[in-house]
């Protein structure tokens, strides 16, 4: 069962609680997603790094209930 935009912007909350979350649903399948983050918690990391903790945020869901993340990860500024 693909995971619903509702769902998929509670973890990221929980994860990011500072964070400005915008998500498109690219298909309108509820299974590929773009995810713009901008949190703190990403500061002095490289991409790779911030991408790794997006994808922990979503305990293993990737893949199986979220087939595709497009992912763009920033700095507030």
């Amino acid at each position: 069962m693909p995971m619903t935009q509702a769902d998929l912007e509670t973890s990221l909350r929980e994860a990011f609680p500072d964070a400005q979350i915008a998500i498109e649903d690219l298909a309108g399948d509820g299974d590929h997603y773009r995810a713009r983050i901008v949190s703190t918690a990403f500061q002095g990391l490289p991409r790779v790094r911030q991408h790794q903790l997006v994808y922990a945020a979503l305990k293993g869901k990737m893949g199986g209930e979220l087939h595709a993340l497009a992912l763009e990860t920033s700095v507030p500024g």
